[in-house]
């Protein structure tokens, strides 16, 4: 179990052949386990946004047969000569990148995250030439410096959704000098990311309020997730009587949206720290900034450090993320859900329990 392959292997992942983002089933060969590399065997992995737009080139550089899933959760199988950290039924996760330079500021500076010639765990070339597929699969080969540890204490499949829409979340926070208990922060959208957001901001004593576009997910909001407050961006007597009363908002909707009434919500140096992945130009005019210092600013997933670092709080915390644990051959159904925003709040499909070679 712990040696070294001598071959390489073939997997099986369920991966898109073109712009309609289908998926089914797929099979490639693995690189062989390298001195810094761990084999990981698949056993969840979770299902984000950005998953639809890859498979569907939304952002115009999807490259296919493409296998997706970044919020990876598995069992090492096998460790290469120089990995230390790692052995053999080690419980890990994997999440958004796969490599960097490690020679540029940012990966000196451990926020590899940021790094202009990061590797994608999917969609991406990695630096053997071969194209890198993620976690709807049987198996992943990883650089060790990519792997977290799953600490005791969490479920495998409530870690998955924690490798990115919980470090997504975390990261800002610490980076900004967010962490204080007392603060008042705004969460708007109450998806993935957005439901962590309420949970981690919460932990950290802040007083939350959910800013969602409609009074729908008020009760779930309130009373499932714990916010303080809920705002209905569409009201504009709410909105007003709301202004000038958060230190941040975390804005996690993925599609063009104006960002002038979040803007408004901010005090003096208060943060809009942008997280959906949107293809178009959004606008604002500057006095909105201005007359406030107030930041518009993004983050990025988080860094190995803080990957780390957002497990031990939530298993500390006793934080779990919401998920719907799905099988493989629900994944185009899930798919189609998440798009429809009909999800509470992650999908985290059940790999090593799915017949993965099944069509769908």
């Amino acid at each position: 179990m712990g040696s070294i392959a001598s071959e390489e292997r073939t997997v099986t992942g369920w991966a898109a052949r073109d712009a309609d983002g289908h998926l089914s089933p797929y099979t490639y060969t693995l690189r062989k386990t390298g001195p810094e590399d761990v084999l990981v065997k698949v056993l969840y992995c979770g299902i984000c946004h950005t998953d639809i737009h890859q498979a569907k080139n939304h952002l115009g550089a999807s490259k296919y047969p493409m296998v997706p899933g970044h919020e990876v959760v598995g069992e090492v199988v096998e460790v290469g000569g120089e990995v230390s950290k790692y052995s053999a039924g080690d419980v890990v996760g994997v999440g958004v990148i796969v490599g960097c330079c490690r020679e540029c500021r940012p990966c000196k500076a451990s926020v590899e995250q940021y790094c202009n010639k990061r590797i994608w765990s999917y969609n991406d070339v990695y630096t053997d030439g071969r194209p890198t597929q993620g976690g709807f699969s049987s198996a992943m080969v990883v650089d060790q410096k990519f792997v977290v540890r799953i600490p005791a204490g969490l479920a495998p499949e409530q870690a998955a959704p924690l490798l990115c829409a919980g470090v997504t979340v975390y990261s800002p926070l610490k980076h900004f000098g967010l962490m204080s208990p007392g603060l008042r922060g705004g969460i708007l959208g109450l998806g993935g990311v957005g439901h962590m957001g309420v949970k981690v901001a919460k932990s950290m004593g802040h007083h939350v309020t959910v800013i969602s576009s409609s009074g729908k997910k008020r009760a779930e909001a309130m009373d499932d997730l714990g916010a303080d407050a809920y705002l209905v961006s569409s009201d504009a007597d709410q909105m007003a009587a709301a202004a000038d009363s958060l230190d941040y908002v975390i804005d996690t909707v993925p599609v063009k949206h104006p960002l002038e009434p979040y803007l408004s919500l901010l005090k003096m140096d208060g943060k809009l720290v942008l997280m959906g992945v949107i293809g178009e130009p959004l606008s604002f005019v500057s006095p909105m900034v201005m007359l406030g210092r107030k930041s518009i600013t993004g983050s990025f997933i988080g860094s190995m450090e803080e990957t780390e670092e957002v497990l031990k709080f939530c298993v500390e915390k006793g934080l779990t993320s919401q998920i719907e644990v799905v099988k493989m051959d629900y994944l185009n159904e899930a798919l189609e859900r998440l798009e429809r925003n009909d999800v509470r709040y992650r999908f985290v499909v059940d790999v090593a329990g799915s017949k993965i070679e099944d069509a769908a």
